[in-house]
């Protein structure tokens, strides 16, 4: 038998009826729930917002451009992944949990580098040491990277659930809420 909330006892309705609605806002509604909302509709607008300029892109950039500053722009980019392959190994070091960050970070601009690396090379011979590169050293760091955060984030998480298990447990024999 289906049981509905419009055929419930008044009292057994209101404990399945929906919270409230208050202009856009749920009822009890934490503010960190509502910035992790708002977090996530940021991204996916800006997420669709960067398919038509995408596409703008494809259709209007040349096939090739003459740069001035290219050896600025690699050395740069060279020194941000030193930086954060840097940062990431004194942390790790330390056994700080913000090595977490640069770590993400490095794993990203090691897979940025993968991909600069072999379609900037692309249809010239040298296509072939780049896509090694990336393939053997490059992508499986990045992939190394993003594992080993992975892990100090459950590992952080899991040690939490244990430190709070724990505080509730000595609430609870001393009578606490």
């Amino acid at each position: 038998m289906n049981r509905t909330a419009e055929n419930l006892a008044p009292a057994a309705a209101s404990a399945v009826a929906p919270t409230p609605v208050r202009a856009g806002r749920v009822e009890g509604d934490d503010p960190n729930e509502r910035r992790r909302r708002h977090t996530v509709e940021l991204l996916a607008v800006s997420a669709l917002g960067l398919v038509p300029w995408t596409v703008v892109l494809g259709l209007t950039l040349p096939s090739d451009y003459r740069v001035h500053a290219w050896r600025t722009t690699w050395v740069g980019f060279d020194i941000l992944l030193l930086t954060a392959l840097g940062t990431t190994a004194v942390l790790g070091m330390r056994r700080h949990r913000a090595v977490v960050m640069p770590a993400l970070a490095a794993a990203v601009l090691l897979v940025c580098d993968a991909w600069f690396d072999v379609s900037l090379e692309f249809g010239t011979p040298a296509v072939w040491a780049s896509a090694a590169l990336a393939a053997f050293v490059e992508l499986p760091m990045a992939a190394f990277l993003v594992q080993r955060a992975h892990m100090v984030l459950r590992l952080q998480w899991t040690s939490q659930q244990a430190v709070d298990t724990t505080e509730k447990e000595v609430r609870a024999r001393n009578g606490q809420p």
